[in-house]
């Protein structure tokens, strides 16, 4: 008999285990049946030859309508070509060896998998898909009497396979497992299968393998999501016990100190989501657990005032609030922007200096030594209530007086690592963290990625901000419009206003690899040229159409004093046209700039592009966005750039972000592109699920702080919390 943790090479021989485990990662009998089929053929129904795709790897049932065979260049040699279809489009097989021994096998009306490679073979005259040596299997013993057990129902499992270990192989090697499989014991607790009509774990297996039917393959299905679903909710339930058991210091809300006196002198009115989500973060800070909460919240939506206003409430009680931003560019401008809203507030024990003021330190890696030696000072002594800065703050020398509140901005930008680090500047107990992004995250997203954090949602605009027109300008198609565009620009600057230009990269240097795009791998564009570069833009723009204008540069590699003088500069309306990389993308708040046209826009995600259009329109003057591509129309990036441009809701971008990415493993620190610990559960379509199983984890955890009653399910979470997604979670 079989069990999950015997060994592949054990079960199936030595070189069907190495090749399950070389090619695909599968050692275990567990692993391979946790390798579930990707979707279902069916006999009776062919694959839809049209949909394929060139350089796709599929498999494919069809039907042989034809086979020839023609000499080669070479007389000693023959090429065989056989044609299958679906009745309406047509694949090519090619093969160049033993064609006699194919063609007695290929018979015209054979039906058969055939995988392999899709390529094009294209001509003058014609264009074609092919297959080249693919691997096939012939499904009704044709010419050689061969018969296979693990197609003989109706439906025919297609495994993600590769090259050496083809999809029928796969389904062999399943059904040898499933013929001698011990039935492992179930880890989802029994009355909660009941409640939700789940089937148990060895039918389910058995299901998904071997079904019979498509009721089967939903069943098993259901059951499957839910396994994934419950054992990474009950994962975080335990991981928000946990926290909710530290000690942390209260920081209640005051009526008479600073946050008050700010609140009187605020110039406008707080939305309404401003006031709530304020509520739950000050009740969040009064408590004797530290506060672990995900501030999440349009371009735009006043996530700055909430947190400041949460970082005054510590500072009334006593303690400090430290504000770690990824770039020096944003660093300085929230200390510029935090100086200003406060204006006496942040002259603690300076002349002229509120009574109730305290002081606003900026600590950067690029400040002189005297500025750094008062920063450092201030901090230490308590005398600043706020310190914002960048990675600088994570240093062992920074020792803080009373460390009460840390504010993450961006926090996607920074690892576990240094995140923990200033969290351990707080010593015997724990700070506060309130952990900010202006990327909206899917709701599903925020349940499992940060599902060990409560949320808020900023989704309300503040009054006065005006709205971005965006659109695609496609370049290549028309360049007419790129000259408008370039015009367009020049009549805001004309009417006394500001542009920012985008571009990839930088491109001073060889191997540039500075401030390039997040970008979803430059999805759909083509690579006939490199990524559009700041510095061979810039100049381009200053002596053609920009020329007359003032023209400035800015990006990482500039020194930090560089970077914060053309920030000043153009915040004070010195600058008329920035040139810039992604460095402006989030934070950059200059309300006279009203136009922005990014270069190679498809080289960018769409969440990024989200953020970098939010630098416009930040006053009571509209915004426009402009999309230059050279991606062509009905391409999947012009597709992605189209829906950039028909929405500024960017919960809705953050869905079609999620839904073009690879999910990643939810519980390593890759967003995107691992492979994922998630197999049958898809966090956009399977919300119902997510959320039923949040809500009995969290039920179960409560009850059952450490699953002493459920030992088979607290196996399996220690198993998923492998070592390295162990200590991501300790330190997230």
């Amino acid at each position: 008999m079989t069990t999950f943790e015997e060994s592949l090479t054990k079960v199936l021989g030595a070189k069907t285990g190495k090749a399950l485990a070389t090619h695909l990662g599968l050692e275990t009998v567990g692993d391979l049946m946790r390798h579930y089929p990707r979707r279902y053929a069916e006999r009776a129904e062919l694959t839809d030859l049209a949909s394929l795709e060139r350089d796709e790897h599929v498999t494919v049932l069809a039907e042989v309508e034809k086979v020839t065979v023609r000499p080669m260049r070479d007389p000693r040699k023959k090429l065989l070509e056989a044609v299958v279809t679906d009745g309406r489009g047509k694949l090519s097989l090619t093969f160049f060896n033993k064609p006699q021994w194919h063609e007695s096998r290929l018979k015209p009306g054979t039906r058969g998998l055939f995988a392999g490679k899709v390529s094009e073979f294209v001509t003058r005259t014609t264009r074609k898909r092919q297959l080249n040596h693919p691997e096939y299997v012939l499904l009704d013993g044709s010419s050689d009497g061969e018969t296979i057990a693990e197609f003989a129902g109706s439906l025919i499992p297609v495994y993600p396979a590769a090259a050496k270990v083809p999809s029928w192989q796969l389904a062999r090697c399943a059904r040898v497992v499933l013929d001698t499989l011990v039935a492992p014991e179930d880890p989802l607790p029994a009355d909660l299968r009941r409640r939700h009509g789940l089937i148990d774990l060895a039918d389910a297996l058995r299901m998904i393998h071997r079904p019979r039917d498509r009721g089967e393959v939903a069943r098993a299905k259901q059951r499957l999501k839910w396994d994934e679903a419950f054992l990474l909710q009950a994962a975080l339930a335990q991981r928000r016990f946990a926290a909710n058991a530290l000690p942390a210091r209260p920081r209640p809300l005051r009526d008479d100190g600073l946050l008050a006196e700010f609140g009187t002198r605020l110039p406008f009115e707080l939305t309404e989501g401003q006031r709530e989500v304020g509520a739950q973060i000050a009740a969040d800070l009064a408590r004797d657990h530290p506060m672990h909460r995900l501030l999440q919240g349009e371009v735009g939506s006043g996530k700055t005032v909430v947190a400041l206003r949460a970082m005054l409430q510590t500072v009334d009680a006593g303690g400090q609030a430290a504000l770690l931003a990824p770039t020096e560019v944003l660093a300085q401008q929230h200390h510029r922007s935090i100086t200003a809203m406060l204006g006496d507030l942040a002259e603690g024990g300076m002349l002229g200096g509120s009574d109730k003021a305290t002081r606003v330190a900026l600590l950067t890696g690029s400040q002189s030594a005297a500025a750094r030696r008062e920063a450092l000072l201030e901090i230490a002594s308590g005398a600043a209530g706020i310190a914002v800065g960048t990675h600088a703050l994570l240093e062992d020398k920074v020792q803080f007086a009373d460390l009460g509140l840390v504010v993450i901005d961006e926090q996607h930008r920074f690892g576990v690592e240094q995140r923990d680090a200033l969290r351990e500047k707080a010593g015997d107990t724990r700070p506060h963290v309130l952990v900010m992004t202006a990327t909206p995250i899917p709701r599903t997203v925020a349940m499992t990625v940060y599902g060990d954090l409560d949320t808020s949602a900023l989704t309300q605009l503040p009054a006065g901000r005006s709205p971005i027109a965006t659109h695609v300008v496609p370049a290549a198609e028309k360049p007419n419009y790129l000259t408008r565009a370039w015009d367009r620009v020049c009549e805001e600057v004309s009417r006394g206003r500001q542009a920012y230009i985008v571009c990839p990269r930088i491109g001073d240097a060889e191997g540039d690899e500075g401030d390039i795009s997040d970008t979803d791998a430059g999805a759909g564009s083509d690579e006939r040229r490199p990524p559009l570069a700041v510095m061979d833009v810039a100049p381009m723009l200053a002596d053609g159409p920009f020329s007359g204008l003032r023209v400035g540069v800015l990006h990482g590699r500039l020194h930090p004093d560089e970077k914060d003088r053309v920030m000043r500069a153009f915040a004070a309306g010195e600058i008329d046209v920035l040139v810039a990389t992604t460095v402006i993308e989030v934070g950059v708040d200059v309300p006279n700039s009203t136009v922005m046209i990014i270069m190679d826009a498809d080289r960018f995600g769409v969440s990024q592009l989200h953020q970098l259009r939010g630098r416009v329109g930040r006053g009571r003057l509209p915004g426009l966005c402009l999309l230059v591509t050279d991606a062509m129309a009905g391409s999947p990036a012009r597709e992605r750039l189209d829906a950039v441009a028909s929405t500024t809701d960017g919960f809705e971008l953050s869905r079609i972000d999620l839904e073009q990415r690879r999910e990643g493993d939810v519980l390593g620190a890759a967003q995107s592109g691992r492979r994922s610990s998630l197999r049958m559960l898809k966090l956009l379509r399977d919300e119902d699920v997510i959320e039923a199983a949040r809500q009995e984890a969290t039920a179960l955890v409560a009850e059952d702080p450490s699953l002493e009653s459920q030992p088979v399910l607290r196996a399996e979470i220690a198993r998923l919390l492998d070592e390295e997604r162990a200590e991501y979670l300790e330190k997230t």
